[in-house]
């Protein structure tokens, strides 16, 4: 079945059909000025910009625990929401104006793994560093002889979009065995309407792609750091998995439904209550809008446009954190958010261009851009997601037919990249994170409680960071082309 995407349910839906619109964001002028949150103030306090509410209980006394202290008790999930960072990460990891980041820009794609991106990186730099599938891994196909089929190099650029529903999420899992993508996948949508029956088999879960096909991605994971044990937070699809990077629960949600969290703490509820400057930039259907009540309530204030990333970043007036997101409006061949059927290079265009617009900024010195994608899409990878801790006590909201299930796995494996002068260099971090990771990284920048026991026992990303020294040197952002003719090929096959 065709995943929902974020514009459907949104026109159905009464409490947003009045109030929101989701596309064309206006241009809007704003007080917010770039901070040095902490910085002046010595190195155990926050000053933020705004006023700040929050709660007493947010700048009690800690007494970190020691590291190994920490990590035993993140892998126990014994620490519950409303844990300050400084008592989850262990003594060893820095909080509040000790990390010296003062803007955090958050950008996600959309449903690609680590294994189609980047399995063939040791290759083409001669890396060992990090964890590719073996020349052994395959799935078996739907034939009698379930003959095992290989990964394989797509050259089309452009494919019909791949199962990742929490049902065909769990069958590629396939209890740990991670061989069920291609059986997953078999016609699990039509074929193009210009296309063959081929193109809606199994197969085309199996592709990967090569440094030729993404520049950016390689340059990135040359020059920067990325991570090779980063999971998306659950095995399902776009929405559920979304809700974990804003408020690191999905409600229950399995499916791409609005949830019910108006009465709920979200990451943006807890920067207005710390009084931390935030937007959302993007043109079109943005992902925050998954959270209607939110939504309707920050949108005149928080949402604007690209063109205003562009503007706020030369200017130097980019808030504490900035989410960028592509347009998640529609399922095309040329889409900017990466989603199947769209050729990668239209998104790859997109991060490039983020990246180089904050890299010109006055701000990018104290700057960390962190580069993901919401899930898998369907698309192979060879790790086994592990146990993760359940966000609450709140069970799977399941449709009828779907497989039994918990919120205590993580999901398939999927890109991280950090961009920043205090990333390290060409360095792949082996730590186990989820999007609750980036979550707690802004919690301990800017000293905000967990909002679940999730992101209560998550780790922030620090190994892929160098805090001692900021790096002096900036590489060149590569272009990104744009594959005419391959293009043309898609448009001819979907349109």
């Amino acid at each position: 079945m065709r995943s929902l995407r974020f514009a459907l349910p949104f026109a159905a839906a009464s409490i947003l059909s009045s109030t929101i619109a989701l596309v064309g964001c206006s241009s809007k002028s704003t007080d917010a000025t770039p901070t040095d949150v902490g910085i002046d103030a010595g190195p155990d306090t926050l000053v933020a910009v705004d006023a700040s509410t929050a709660p007493p209980e947010w700048d009690r006394a800690v007494t970190p625990p020691s590291d190994d202290e920490a990590a035993k008790n993140r892998l126990g999930c014994v620490y519950k929401a409303g844990a300050l960072p400084a008592e989850t990460q262990g003594k060893s990891s820095p909080s509040g104006a000790k990390i010296p980041i003062d803007t955090v820009v958050v950008v996600m794609m959309e449903n690609r793994s680590f294994d189609h991106y980047f399995q063939k990186l040791p290759t083409a730099t001669g890396r060992t560093d990090l964890e590719v599938a073996p020349d052994t891994y395959t799935n078996p196909d739907v034939d009698a002889a379930h003959t095992p089929v290989k990964p394989f190099h797509d050259t089309q650029l452009c494919f019909v979009d791949t199962a990742h529903g929490w049902a065909a999420s769990h069958q590629s899992w396939n209890g740990g065995k991670m061989d069920g993508f291609l059986a997953a996948n078999e016609n699990s949508d039509p074929a193009p309407k210009h296309g063959t029956p081929e193109m809606a088999r199994g197969l085309r879960a199996m592709t990967y792609y090569e440094q030729a096909d993404l520049p950016f991605m390689y340059w990135a994971a040359e020059n920067y750091s990325i991570a090779d044990h980063y999971h998306c937070s659950l095995l399902g699809p776009t929405w559920p998995n979304r809700m974990y990077l804003y408020a690191a629960t999905s409600f229950g949600k399995t499916e791409n439904k609005v949830p019910d969290a108006g009465k709920s703490m979200i990451l943006f509820d807890e920067l207005e209550r710390r009084g931390i400057p935030w937007k959302v930039y993007g043109n079109g259907t943005i992902g925050f809008g998954i959270l209607a009540a939110q939504f309707i309530k920050y949108r005149e204030e928080h949402v604007f446009t690209l063109e205003d990333y562009k503007a706020d970043a030369a200017a130097g007036t980019l808030p504490n954190v900035a989410f960028v997101d592509p347009n998640l409006g529609s399922e095309a061949y040329n889409q900017n958010d990466e989603h199947p059927p769209a050729m990668m290079q239209g998104g790859q265009a997109f991060v490039a261009d983020v990246t180089k617009t904050l890299m010109a900024s006055p701000q990018w010195k104290r700057s960390a851009l962190f580069l993901t994608y919401d899930e898998h899409g369907g698309l192979w990878d060879h790790v086994a997601p592990p146990a993760a801790c359940p966000p609450d006590d709140t069970p799977p909201q399941l449709p009828a037919g779907d497989p039994p299930g918990a919120f205590d796995r993580y999901g398939v494996r999927v890109p991280l990249v950090v961009i920043s002068p205090w990333a390290k260099k060409r360095y792949v971090g082996h730590h186990t994170y989820d999007h609750t990771s980036i979550v707690r990284f802004i919690q301990a920048r800017f000293v905000l409680p967990a909002m679940t026991n999730r992101d209560a026992n998550a780790e922030a990303p620090w190994d892929l960071f160098d805090f001692g020294a900021a790096r002096t040197d900036t590489p060149a952002v590569p272009t990104v082309p744009i594959a005419e003719d391959k293009l043309a090929k898609c448009k001819a096959i979907f349109e």
